[in-house]
């Protein structure tokens, strides 16, 4: 059984009046952010004295790598506060690769910090350098906030040990999501050190003024986009599953009833997180697309059964509570810049494809879905495909494995085949990362410039 949802032209007519010209802040966010980072250098070097002995050369290098450490944990949190100027403009797929790559260099940072500062300690106290476990310690138990600086720096570790590739991909999802939230806690914690601890604050009331602005300023978006807003939007809109229906074999759609829901700003291809206040699901937390454009009264999310919490959604029962956090994302029609466009999905990457395959503004022939799956028993929302298809003028292409599983050629050769044009269209892209690699390593080689091929990840 499949639904069906219309009111496709009106979708098409709130999407047009949402398209505006193609902005990225990404280059004056990244010259800001070095700029912040040039700032503390010069505050270190202003700070720091001729040093003539080695316990100084290494004290003052701990210096350094705890300021520089102190100002990355403000970026790790900003990037974790779903801002909607970086979650619509940036993407969520570009700030979540900032965020991992600030987190790396945080936790090097901090563990740099650790050694160089207790290093330099124990020399100054006439001891060696394998005397530095015992000189951390002395120093956690004679010096001010050092205990929280220790569980705060555990905790980092923790996390950064939870997020490496193939333990990540070990864990259940709600593990590795909980982990993650106690970046708040270790934050928090290592930041009562540095005001406590830091010579530079304690000489430079300027320089500690800004670090109080800087984290209070953090903590602020964090409060309001993290948990203010989806408070309002959830008291606001009031969700409740209206009915959960299997599409294909493994994958259902689940509808969701509200108050007015077009009005909270979603639009086709992005995301929210999803809490069903269900028994066993209350306390999960899960990005799921939306697989139509929102209505007045309905919102829908189509999810293969991948996991724990995927699998549980089909037992869901009509009446239940919905809390969701969102709208994310910036797989949407802004990014289009060419009159034609190519939709590419992947398995159940076809629920954002769906949204868009039904909204996106074209003439006939201008928009073009390619669906690929393993059988054709595997695509799901076909018929509605199909019947946005016809009413569009629009081309849906699907590519399967043959009979005798052999998978389908999706090479840069065989898309020019299929679409001459296809270097003169923007495509948006989604599926599994093997898959999305290989598409866009296609599109590549077919002429598509980067600039348009658009896909994101939703997972932070």
């Amino acid at each position: 059984m499949t639904t069906t949802l219309a009111g496709g032209r009106a979708a098409r007519r709130q999407t047009m009046r949402r398209i505006r010209p193609r902005r990225s802040p990404a280059v004056p966010l990244l010259l800001a952010v070095w700029a912040g980072a040039a700032a503390v250098l010069w505050l270190w070097w202003h700070d720091t004295p001729s040093i003539a002995d080695d316990h100084g050369r290494i004290l003052n290098a701990g210096r350094i790598t705890g300021l520089l450490a102190g100002y990355l944990m403000a970026l790790v949190v900003l990037q974790m506060a779903r801002v909607p100027a970086l979650e619509r403009r940036v993407g969520s797929d570009r700030v979540a690769r900032w965020h991992a790559m600030s987190g790396r260099y945080t936790l090097c940072l901090v563990a740099a910090h650790a050694f160089l500062t207790m290093w330099g300690y124990a020399l100054q106290a006439g001891r060696s350098l394998g005397d530095i476990v015992r000189q951390t310690a002395d120093s956690v138990e004679q010096l001010p906030d050092m205990g929280k600086a220790a569980v705060g720096t555990g905790l980092f570790v923790l996390i950064g040990v939870t997020s490496i590739g193939g333990i990540r991909r070990r864990l259940p999802y709600d593990t590795w999501y909980h982990v993650h939230v106690l970046t708040y806690a270790a934050v928090f914690l290592t930041f009562w050190h540095q005001i406590g601890t830091g010579n530079d604050f304690a000489v430079e009331p300027a320089a500690r003024t800004f670090w109080y602005v800087l984290y209070g300023s953090v903590t602020a978006l964090v409060l309001r986009y993290r948990i203010l807003a989806p408070i309002r939007l959830n008291l606001r809109h009031r969700m409740r599953v209206e009915a959960v229906i299997e599409e294909t074999p493994g994958i259902v759609s689940v509808l969701i009833g509200g108050r007015k829901l077009h009005r909270m700003g979603a639009e086709a291809g992005q995301f929210f997180r999803w809490r069903f206040l269900a028994r066993g699901m209350r306390f999960s937390s899960h990005p799921y697309s939306l697989s139509a454009a929102p209505r007045p009264g309905m919102l829908r999310i189509t999810v293969k059964a991948l996991g724990d919490h995927s699998t549980r959604l089909r037992d869901l029962t009509p009446g239940t509570r919905v809390w969701a956090e969102g709208p994310y994302g910036a797989l949407t029609a802004q990014r289009r810049s060419r009159g034609k466009v190519l939709l590419v999905a992947g398995g159940v990457g076809i629920t954002p494809m769906r949204a868009l395959f039904e909204t996106l503004p074209g003439a006939s022939g201008d928009i073009t879905l390619l669906y690929r799956a393993d059988t054709t028993q595997d695509l799901a929302l076909w018929d509605e495909l199909a019947a946005i298809a016809d009413e569009r003028g629009a081309r849906l292409m699907y590519a399967v494995n043959s009979p005798d599983g052999e998978r389908p050629d999706i090479s840069a050769q065989n898309l020019e085949k299929k679409i001459p044009d296809i270097d003169r269209h923007d495509v948006f892209l989604c599926g599994p990362p093997g898959f999305t690699r290989t598409v866009y390593e296609a599109l590549r080689g077919a002429g598509v410039p980067a600039r348009r091929i658009h896909h994101e990840s939703f997972e932070m």
